[in-house]
């Protein structure tokens, strides 16, 4: 079975769906990684724009994906990018994939590009399409300090009607984690390492398991 995460920026995949790509692997699945943006001169050095390449090397490798397909948008600037560019790029990759299930963000986090990307996603899987690309299950993730972050409004709620054990994976989701050095906050603040623990710790308290990941189902197709 194909798996295809869809990272708005890279470490989305990580934070968002991790514990459970690497479930996915474990069970013989193949996964591969859409990732939308990439940092840019002259807004961030060279230094800055060959150490994410680096890192996301290292996390395609770490999983491992079997593609990557890095479309290199300009990070916090999707808002200008003509939508039908956003669709047409997302659903060339998914034509080639024919991915089973599609992981993609949540339509209200707090950064615009992830808002942006929902809406390109849930133009490219419109339920009369879905079929034809192979895609039976789209799950919207829930990325730390970014789906959380968002003001309490009625359409910024995250449902969580999916919930995966990943009691058995989270350290290795943790330790892919530390490959984004630059991403990863100091204690006290979301993406810190005992933050991200104990997020996967209350979801998995709710089904009765040690740790888990969860997810708002949109679209299912049997």
């Amino acid at each position: 079975m194909d798996i295809l995460a869809i990272s708005v920026h890279p470490d989305d995949e990580t934070l968002g769906c991790g514990g459970t790509l690497l479930r996915h692997v474990h069970a013989g699945d193949s996964l591969h990684w859409l990732i939308i943006t990439a940092t840019y001169e002259p807004l961030f050095t060279p230094e800055q724009i060959a150490k994410q390449a680096a890192q996301v090397k290292a996390a395609q490798e770490a999983y491992p994906f079997a593609t990557l397909h890095w479309l290199k948008f300009p990070t916090t600037r999707l808002d200008v990018i003509p939508m039908n560019d956003l669709i047409k790029s997302i659903r060339q990759v998914i034509q080639q994939l024919h991915p089973r299930i599609v992981f993609i963000p949540n339509r209200s986090d707090v950064h615009s590009d992830h808002q942006v990307i929902f809406q390109a996603c849930q133009a490219v899987l419109k339920s009369f399409y879905m079929r034809s690309f192979g895609v039976h299950r789209v799950l919207a993730c829930e990325v730390i300090s970014e789906t959380d972050a968002a003001f309490p409004m009625p359409e910024s709620d995250f449902l969580a009607n999916v919930y995966i054990d990943i009691s058995d994976t989270l350290d290795q989701k943790l330790s892919i984690m530390e490959l984004y050095q630059s991403e990863i906050h100091p204690e006290l603040l979301p993406r810190s390492t005992s933050a991200i623990r104990s997020l996967a710790r209350l979801r998995g308290a709710a089904i009765g398991v040690k740790y888990a990941e969860t997810f708002m189902l949109l679209r299912e197709i049997t």
